[in-house]
């Protein structure tokens, strides 16, 4: 019998994986109550940073040692194999070279151990040799039924459950919280925490995921979207190996109200396929991506900064139920940022209610006014000018007003600066706990969420941290990030319950979805003799569309003069020629376009010109000339998809013509869409007027557009189904607009024949 060959067992290593990595499996996984160090001696670093990462957590549980020669490791008892363990460990951490991994995978299954993290590099980073070594080495592991984490893996933080097998240094102390981790860069680990812990942001997860060789990105996060303790969900990514999985499980997590926040680092333009579609040059691999997360509802951000941020205003606040924002501050400068930063996110700032406007005057000095956003002054936390005794202060009190606004939806409130230490004066010290203390009750109670910030993205004191954490309450880390990350929450809020499965699979796994079928004409005779693959010629091309019911320019395809001036007359004048031939896909560059033909006499000189110009094309198979009528007036838009390599069949719409790649005014979504969808896709576009009847034109229909671009994406799909992945590109530019009168002007289909494709 053959040996599989490398991509057969990769596909098999994946199937045969799934039951090693289920959400169940992974509770199990992420909270060991007792670990292995495989390899661990006094000279080996990697252990150090382990059993010190394990101090800073509060892992009580067993840590051992396990090497055939070592007497000591850093205290730990040693043995000399996982069989010599007095009992099984719930987790091996192997820190053996790349040659020894496979042998502890086996000693590991012998003795009865479900889980291991692999720190070995040198696998499929370091090319095909390091792939098959992979390979070989998950194969090993589903084998014994280990689950793996790796390789090329630093492990992973469980602060909820005290436990961080993770090889390099941790910030002490470690805050237990609802933001989940995930990074594909292990050394960040680092890095974030140091953050995280800056800010009184506290983690539920964090792990990294090394090469991913079994343990799959969308595999831990399915496992947070389940985990209790999780409310939200960060992600480095620098890849997204599976989008149809990846969207599945977004959509999981869409219906469970756990918002992912993701850093997607790595764009390219190198994947941009520009050559036989303006759809190439739009749909870029980055703008793919962002596409993408938007339709699964990820929120996208560019800063690990704004990534924890926003993550931490999900996790520890309640949610705004609206975008209209009272803003409270000590200082005037504040205000201004504030409406800055709201407008820039969508954020409406109301006036307060005229009740509220009077019960606040109360709170303020003279010289402030009562408005939103609000200035308390300095006076907010000198002078408690309403006479009232107690820890609060004025804004403390104008808080309590605001939150009863009929106007307002949530209140953005800055009103606590934390001191750099406990101050030394006891009654200062109780009246700033009690006032945090105050803070956190009527986050709890207020009728609308209160989200705390800080003016600046400055480090929380230990003492601040303290009393944050002792209360469950993060402030946002400065106004600029924390404003964006409420317009971040707000955007995924809206767009709930919108994520679709989609099309897309890796070589690894079946698709989310089982594929468009074919219609019958698409499997028969439009496809026939489609093996050499390349561009077809638009004649067959408006064929493939008419039949599918997409709006198609009237017209006929002539093979003689005579026969041009009888479908002309047909069509009615004016006309305009094209010389039709799948090896010329750009006719204007020959001289294979004629427009404006406005008699017969035109057309039949038209005729011999542009079949002259195909002919005298080195190779070219004329098929004869396509001759349709002049559209005047309306709009132009492109509508066109092309295939990501990730995400499979994205679909483009922006304005047409050549307007296209000076303007790139164009939105893009992972097919399958809907024509509601496709509407959303057009109300993107800041071209959008001109479809309205922007200058006295006439407002186009945007049903009809929706109908037919919708249409054109299940051609798309039927098409790439029925051929096994072999469409490059389908593009329509223009599609001719004007009020419900819609029409491919012009269409290109490219595909892959057979033998060009591995």
């Amino acid at each position: 019998m053959t040996e599989p060959g490398p991509p057969d067992r990769r596909a098999a290593n994946y199937r045969a994986s799934r039951v090693l990595v289920t959400p169940r499996r992974l509770r199990r996984f992420f909270a060991p109550r007792s670990i292995a160090l495989v390899g661990a001696s006094d000279n080996s670093g990697w252990a150090r940073f382990i059993v010190a990462s394990c101090a800073t957590a509060g892992f009580a549980g067993p840590l051992t040692a396990v090497h055939p020669r070592a007497t000591s490791a850093f205290g730990l008892p040693v043995v000399p194999g996982l069989r010599d363990l007095p009992e099984p460990a719930d987790l091996a951490f192997i820190l053996t070279p790349v040659h020894a991994v496979e042998s502890v995978l086996d000693e590991a299954g012998a003795a009865g151990i479900p889980n291991a993290v692999v720190l070995a590099s040198g696998y499929r980073e370091v090319g095909e040799e390091g792939r098959a070594l992979e390979d070989a080495m998950v194969a090993r592991a589903v084998a014994n039924g280990v689950t793996v984490l790796g390789p090329n893996c630093l492990g992973f933080v469980n602060a909820h459950a005290r436990s961080a097998p993770y090889a390099l240094a941790l910030p002490a102390p470690m805050i237990a919280g609802p933001v989940g981790v995930a990074l594909q860069s292990g050394a960040l680990a680092s890095v974030v925490l140091a953050f995280a812990k800056a800010h009184a942001i506290g983690v539920s997860l964090l792990t990294s995921m090394g090469n991913e060789g079994m343990m799959k990105t969308a595999d831990v996060l399915d496992y947070l979207v389940e985990d209790e303790a999780t409310q939200v969900i960060c992600l480095f990514l620098e890849e997204i190996g599976d989008a149809a999985s990846f969207a599945r499980v977004a959509e999981k997590a869409d219906r469970a109200g756990k918002p992912i926040v993701a850093l997607k680092v790595g764009s390219s333009p190198a994947g941009r396929e520009a050559a036989l579609a303006h759809t190439g040059s739009v749909a870029g691999d980055d703008a793919v991506v962002d596409a993408a997360l938007r339709q699964f509802n990820v929120i996208r951000v560019t800063s690990l900064e704004e990534l924890l941020t926003t993550g931490a205003a999900l996790g520890y606040n309640r949610w705004p139920r609206g975008r209209r924002m009272g803003a409270l501050t000590l200082s005037g400068g504040s205000c201004d940022i504030i409406a800055d930063a709201a407008s820039a996110q969508g954020l409406a700032i109301p006036d307060f209610s005229a009740e509220t406007e009077a019960a606040i005057a109360a709170h303020l000095p003279p010289f402030a006014a009562a408005q939103n956003p609000l200035d308390v002054t300095g006076f907010g936390v000198l002078a408690n000018l309403s006479g009232r005794t107690g820890p609060l202060t004025a804004v403390d009190h104008v808080l309590d007003i605001a939150v009863q606004d009929p106007n307002l939806d949530f209140v953005l409130f800055t009103g606590v600066t934390l001191p750099e230490a406990r101050p030394p004066d006891e009654e200062t010290a109780r009246a700033l706990e009690a006032r945090v203390d105050w803070l956190a009750q009527r986050m709890a109670s207020a009728p609308i969420p209160v989200i705390p910030a800080a003016s600046t993205c400055v480090n929380v004191s230990d003492y601040g941290r303290s009393l944050l954490t002792r209360h469950g309450i993060s402030f946002l880390g400065g106004l600029h990030l924390g404003i964006s990350a409420l317009g971040h929450a707000l955007r995924w809020l809206e767009n709930r319950g919108r994520v679709r499965p989609v099309l897309a699979s890796s070589a690894l796994a079946a698709p989310a979805v089982a594929p468009v079928q074919a219609s019958t004409v698409l499997a028969g005779t439009v496809l026939a003799g489609t093996a050499a693959g390349g561009p077809w010629s638009e004649a067959r091309a408006r064929r493939l569309l008419a039949d599918a019911g997409v709006p198609v320019v009237p017209g006929g395809l002539a093979d003689s003069a005579e026969e041009a001036v009888e479908i002309a007359r047909r069509v009615g004048l004016p006309v305009a020629l094209k010389v039709c031939s799948a090896q010329i896909t750009h006719k204007s560059d020959i001289g294979g376009v004629v427009l404006g033909l406005g008699s017969e006499a035109e057309v039949r000189a038209g005729y011999e010109k542009v079949r002259a110009a195909g002919e005298a094309v080195p190779d070219a198979t004329v098929d004869g000339v396509l001759v349709t009528p002049m559209r005047s007036g309306g709009a132009e838009l492109l509508a066109g998809v092309t295939v990501d390599p990730t995400f499979g069949p994205v679909l483009a719409v922006g304005l047409g013509g050549v307007w296209v790649e000076i303007l790139g005014d164009t939105s893009l979504r992972v097919l399958p869409v809907d024509a509601a969808e496709v509407k959303r896709m057009l109300g993107e576009l800041r071209g959008l007027p001109l479809l309205q009847g922007a200058r006295g034109g006439q407002p186009a229909s945007l049903d009809a557009v929706a109908e037919a671009i919708a249409g054109l994406g299940e051609v798309a799909l039927a098409l790439n189904g029925a051929q096994d992945g072999a469409l490059r590109a389908l593009e329509v530019n223009p599609l001719w607009v004007n009020g419900d009168q819609v029409e491919a002007l012009d269409v290109l289909v490219v595909t892959e024949g057979t033998e060009q494709r591995t």
